[in-house]
């Protein structure tokens, strides 16, 4: 009761003040009459009595503010009398007060942007529920399909006996690894195919997550068998809303992708888009039904085609690593079991050897995680850019703390206490961190869409929540708030020791900190080390991505366009007919005006790969047991398409048909590694490392290493094939080599694919010389962000040299005037100011030299073909700093240098 009373009142004296003050009044002079009294029978005239009980209870004005002091409500109305002060003494400086907001505004946003993109990408929990009960077998770092054992992606077959046979997970699922992005198909009613973004998932993919479906009913157990048998379909909340309008109808309609009619059975939560961050899924449909979405992908019946992730729930009371311990028994008793009586070797070393990690999944897949460290790094170096802001803004309250020490000294002299002046002073700078935190909000909202686009793939910026959230408005604020107490307590303490007879003499304040301050020197000597680590590290992520981007990829990708191709949409299957489309689409589009050269392939750089053992007729390979090859699926005009050059034999050609002898063109690093000591032309391998197959293709060519997934990739061995004799998949990629303007060649070779077939679906995916770039995003990212950081952290630094040094001119405009007078050169005097900038610079790369040498090796993961104590990096860092801080010097001691000793004598 006590607690209510104590709040009611405090309500009560916050806002009805008036009648408050009339009660405490009116309380007070009962007491008064009561003493009054008192002494009045002791026989004291009223008028005498009144007198001494004033003299005795002293002033009734400060009993009144006693009596207030002791609510919680009276520390509300002075903080609310403190802003109101604060606010006032801003306005009357508002170039001070814009330089500070816009500094921190812009300090606050940066690490909010980045804090941005970090929580979405690292720190958001899936909105599913229990998120911190999931788990991934396996790292998930990967995708696609593999045979054999890893630790990565699992057969379906596997899936099935670990739901059955694990004690440790109440609920298991499983996904295709692969978003099978850009598929097309019909909706009901609609004539023409439209792309959609499918996933595969197993019955219990919804059930496991704990995802209600806000429209019709989710995936179940009973849509995993048979295989085929289960044509329908979940849709996005998204996708409902966009391609639907939110129409309840939508249960019941039909989406029709390649030759089957899928029904649409369910639309997810609307919080819910899949369970990879960076990919939202429009349709789900059955795992079992992979045959018929993907006909190149049917490896379901296949206890070693592993192409799943497997997602599972841990049971109540069982741990990580209990749960770890009993799946890696299971999954090796599993691969034996599929392995049979007879174990070839290298299968059952890998068996051996293999182990699973439990990853937790409570922030889902995502292969955005590669920028991680760099959002991680950019973070560090954004918090050092806030720092420098800090010391800035620092200094111009020190200096501006000098002008109002006689504000200070009445304010003492009245009866205020040094906690009451500090409070006062630390609120101003609470306001303006603040004013900065909201208008670094809205920058930060500007900056992390500005990311996101640029670390996207294409046109279409990734499906990535980044959206305010709790956690990012607690980071904000708190940012602020440990602003604020940076750049405002010192300032605001120093303020406070205050020598009331020297301020109240001295018009401008006599114990101004001038530039000789220890503090100030400190903070400018802080700056300028800060600074030029952040350049240092620019400079080394600047080495790092110009190296890249020379890096001999083996292709020339200038002047090559690319498109997507979807011939499954159209009910094509993986026979001559498909074929036949192929090349009479390569036929077509190379008679097209500036075509140069043109292929179909299964991917091009940097879009995944294909990766098998292989086995060498008569051979064993020098470079470990079965070294995996990269497999490409291309035309014959692949290699001209590209700007491969043939180094030895020949490429394919027209005598290279479906049914003749298949052959292969290999790369040098698959030459030397494979067929050492001779000419591999001639010679006979197969793909997988069954020995069966070693005589499977002929090699008729070996052309130049080429990068397949990366620019910073070492040479791997890679072959070549003609998509006609290994239709195992449909390929979907299309390049073309033209010359002459690209916006012409792209409507030419659309309308040349539409005259094969009008209604197959071709998607201009952008520029192979892109395509490379995106490769980068990551190092991009880094080297532009750290760079332009790094440039204002000197650009702040050099403010702050040149406004220390300019305070500093100002209080010594009367030593300059008698230097002067007395016949001091004037070259003397503006080196004598210029000094004091050179020594705040050498100081602060002394201090920055082992500080950027400690930075480099900790980031010396993210370099390439440079080194963390790369001397021309640290020499032209060292030079563009020294240069700016002089010129932030070079002003004030010019002023300096122009001091008429008469005006500056009667100076003050």
């Amino acid at each position: 009761m006590s607690l209510l009373r104590s709040l009611s009142d405090g309500l009560r004296s916050l806002f009805r003040k008036e009648c408050v003050e009339e009660d405490l009044d009116e309380e007070l002079r009962g007491f008064l009459e009561m003493a009054a009294e008192e002494k009045m029978k002791q026989g004291m005239s009223r008028k005498d009595a009144l007198r001494a009980v004033r003299l005795e209870r002293g002033s009734l004005e400060i009993t009144k503010e006693v009596v207030r002091s002791t609510g919680w409500e009276f520390f509300v109305e002075t903080c609310w009398q403190d802003l109101r002060f604060a606010s006032r003494t801003l306005r009357k400086s508002p170039a001070f007060t814009v330089v500070a907001v816009l500094t921190l505004a812009l300090g606050i946003g940066a690490n909010t942007a980045i804090f941005s993109l970090l929580n979405a990408v690292l720190l958001r929990h899936l909105p599913v529920k229990n998120p911190n009960e999931l788990v991934l077998l396996g790292t998930g770092r990967g995708s696609g399909s593999t045979g054999g054992v890893n630790d990565v992606l699992y057969s379906y077959r596997f899936y099935e006996e670990l739901a059955q046979r694990n004690q440790v997970f109440s609920e298991t699922s499983a996904m295709m690894s692969v978003l099978f992005g850009g598929m097309h198909g019909r909706v009901e009613s609609s004539a023409s195919l439209e792309p959609m973004n499918v996933q595969l998932a197993s019955g219990t993919y919804f059930s496991m997550l704990g995802v209600e479906p806000v429209l019709g009913r989710e995936f179940t157990k009973l849509d995993d068998e048979p295989l085929g048998a289960h044509a329908i379909a979940m849709i996005s909340y998204s996708w409902w809303t966009r391609r639907f309008a939110r129409d309840p109808a939508v249960i019941g309609k039909t989406i029709a992708i390649g030759p089957t009619l899928y029904t649409i059975v369910g639309v997810t939560a609307g919080n819910f888009s899949g369970t990879t961050v960076g990919e939202s899924p429009d349709v789900w449909i059955p795992l079992s039904m992979q045959k018929q979405v993907s006909p190149g992908w049917n490896g379901l019946e296949d206890r070693w085609w592993d192409s799943l992730y497997i997602l599972a729930r841990l049971k109540p009371g069982v741990s990580v690593a209990q749960a770890e311990a009993g799946i890696n028994v299971l999954a090796k008793a599993i691969w034996l079991d599929f392995a049979g009586p007879v174990i070839p070797p290298h299968r059952q070393r890998n068996i051996d050897e293999a182990r699973i990690p439990l990853t937790s999944a409570a922030r889902g897949l995502s292969e955005l995680r590669e920028y991680s460290l760099p959002l991680q790094v950019l973070m560090v170096v954004v918090a050092l850019v806030l720092l420098i802001a800090c010391a800035n803004i620092a200094n111009l309250l020190l200096a501006r703390s000098a002008n109002r020490q006689r504000e200070i000294a009445v304010r003492t002299a009245v009866g205020a206490s040094r906690a009451r002046v500090f409070r006062q002073l630390l609120t101003e700078s609470l306001l303006l961190a603040c004013l900065g935190g909201v208008l670094g909000l809205l920058f930060a909202s500007w900056a992390s869409r500005a990311m996101l686009a640029w670390i996207s793939a294409g046109p279409e910026p990734l499906p990535l929540n980044i959206a305010p959230d709790v956690r990012l408005l607690a980071f904000t604020f708190l940012i602020s708030l440990v602003t604020a107490l940076l750049f405002g307590t010192v300032p605001a303490l120093r303020s406070t020791h205050v020598n009331l007879t020297d301020a109240f003499k001295s018009g401008r304040g006599a114990a101004a900190l001038g530039l000789r301050s220890r503090f100030s020197s400190a903070l400018i000597v802080s700056q300028v080390a800060l600074s030029f680590v952040l350049l240092i590290g620019a400079g080394l992520f600047l080495r790092t991505l110009v190296n890249l981007t020379r890096v001999n990829r083996g292709f020339d990708e200038k002047k090559v366009v690319l498109f997507s191709i979807d011939p499954a949409a159209l009910g094509y299957k993986l026979d001559s007919r498909l074929v036949n489309l192929y090349q009479q689409l390569e036929q077509r589009v190379a008679a097209e005006p500036g075509v140069r050269a043109d292929s179909v392939s299964l991917s091009t750089f940097n879009q995944g790969s294909w990766r098998t053992p292989v086995s060498v007729l008569g051979a064993t390979p020098n470079a470990g047991d079965n070294p995996h090859v990269i497999h490409n699926a291309v035309g014959a005009g692949y290699f001209a398409t590209m700007g491969i050059p043939l180094l030895i034999g020949r490429i394919f050609g027209q005598q290279d048909a479906a049914t003749s002898p298949k052959v292969a063109v290999i790369n040098e690093t698959m030459a030397r590694l494979y067929f050492p000591g001779g000419s591999p032309i001639g010679r006979r391998f197969g793909i997988e490392s069954d020995p069966e197959h070693a005589a499977d293709f002929e090699v008729i060519g070996v052309v130049k290493d080429a990068k397949y997934e990366s620019l910073d990739e070492s040479p791997e061995p890679g072959a070549y094939y003609l998509y006609s004799q290994v239709l195992k998949h449909f390929y979907y990629d299309f390049e073309v080599r033209y010359s002459g303007d690209p916006h012409a060649i792209i409507p030419e070779v659309c309308s040349a694919a539409a005259s094969v077939d009008p209604s197959l679906p071709l998607v201009y995916q952008g520029t192979l010389s892109e395509q490379v770039d995106r490769s980068v995003a990551s190092q991009s990212l880094t080297a532009r962000l750290s760079a332009f950081f790094g440039f204002l952290a000197v650009f702040l630094a050099s403010i702050g040299i040149y406004g220390l040094m300019s305070y500093g001119v100002a209080r010594r405009t009367n030593e300059i005037g008698i230097r002067v007078a007395l016949g001091a050169p004037r070259s003397r005097v503006f080196w004598m100011i210029l000094r004091d900038g050179l020594l705040f610079s050498s100081t602060g790369l002394a201090l920055g030299v082992p500080i950027a040498l400690a930075a480099g090796r900790l980031v010396s993961g993210m370099l390439f073909s440079t080194k963390p104590a790369d001397p021309a990096t640290m020499l032209v860092a060292a030079t563009l700093l020294i240069v700016l801080n002089v010129t932030a010097g070079y002003l004030p001691a010019r002023h300096a240098m122009r001091v008429d000793p008469m005006v500056a004598l009667r100076y003050e």
